[in-house]
């Protein structure tokens, strides 16, 4: 690539996001953030990564947290633990983009990143039959409980978006290419990204 660039990947659970995200990295030579990116922030304010995943697996605006004040710098505002939580996994996502081309699998990223001119949004998502099928066969899921999990992960995620962006989650305007994974195996689904990027 000529020039950086930040390809943020969002997903409806089991549509091979984070599958095409490893791949598209790989297929470019450039890092590839996901869980790395707790991993990061947990590093950067001495909490745990539990922490931060609990954060995100509790559905936004009910959160029981109390409130507490990170390490590392952050300020005593008040803010609940959530939303700072989220201001730190911000602020890394602004560093990594920073530092050079890399993808990036979920955490708002394409809000965060909604200022950077060379940052390209791809949203993908699939038939709900197909997204069950790949969760069991991929993140072994019990095959009677997937349906509910993926329908309810989704929630969960659509929450977490609009409640920190007060935008609206899988919404197409948010994003510069949005693509269905039940309509083209994952490899060409990385195919299409790369042609999308190579003339950007």
């Amino acid at each position: 690539m000529k020039q950086n660039k930040i390809i943020t990947i969002s997903r409806q659970y089991g549509s091979g996001g984070r599958i095409v995200g490893k791949k598209l990295a790989d297929a470019l030579g450039v890092p590839f953030y996901d869980n790395e990116l707790i991993n990061l922030a947990a590093e950067k304010t001495g909490l745990s990564k539990e922490c931060f995943k609990e954060a995100e697996n509790t559905s936004t605006g009910n959160l029981l947290f109390s409130i507490t004040s990170l390490a590392s710098g952050m300020d005593s505002c008040g803010l609940p633990l959530s939303e700072k939580i989220f201001l730190v996994q911000s602020q890394v996502i602004k560093e990594v983009a920073e530092e050079g081309s890399c993808v990036i699998v979920g955490r708002s990223a394409n809000y965060v990143l909604s200022e950077n001119p060379n940052c390209i949004n791809v949203f993908l998502q699939a038939d709900l039959k197909d997204r069950v099928e790949r969760a069991v066969r991929h993140y072994d899921l019990p095959e009677k409980n997937a349906e509910a999990a993926v329908i309810k992960t989704d929630k969960r995620r659509a929450n977490y978006y609009n409640y920190f962006t007060g935008g609206k989650w899988g919404k197409a305007e948010n994003y510069d290419l949005i693509l269905n994974t039940s309509r083209l195996d994952l490899d060409h689904v990385v195919e299409v990204i790369k042609a999308y990027v190579s003339y950007r």
